[in-house]
């Protein structure tokens, strides 16, 4: 059997700030959800590989149940990483990390951790090997 990640849901008090921030990454918006009331509640976000980010609108963000971090992959780390500092999203600078692949983070507008990836000809995603970090649970 073969698996992969089909759709990490974050909840939003701002659908429009969620939307804006995710599209500065390349995500466009794929399907909605609207109520009877016909009031926007949520949409599908596409990476562009049948993989998704489900955004919910909610009255109130809440703590419990938060998800520690999602990474997300991209071929341009560069224009990336200029294209969230020029809309004045707060970004980590590019380095090489213990898997040999390069990274940047961030968050996006509702709090959730984003790491941003580009793999390496080296990165241990493609050729495993054991990765040392300096992390105590």
């Amino acid at each position: 059997m073969k698996s992969k990640l089909a759709h990490v849901c974050i909840e939003t008090s701002d659908l429009d700030e969620t939307e804006a921030f995710y599209g500065l990454l390349g995500l466009q918006r794929r399907f909605e959800f609207r109520n009877q009331d016909n009031d926007l509640v949520g949409f599908y976000l596409a990476f562009g590989n049948d993989t998704f980010i489900e955004a919910i609108k909610v009255s109130e963000l809440k703590t419990e149940g938060t998800i520690k971090h999602f990474a997300i992959e991209v071929d341009d780390l560069d224009g990336c990483y200029q294209s969230l500092t020029q809309a004045g999203v707060e970004v980590t600078e590019k380095k090489l990390e213990g898997d040999n692949t390069l990274m940047i983070t961030c968050h996006d507008p509702n709090g959730v951790y984003i790491e941003i990836q580009s793999y390496t000809d080296a990165s241990m995603q493609f050729h495993g090997g054991e990765c040392r970090v300096n992390y105590r649970p």
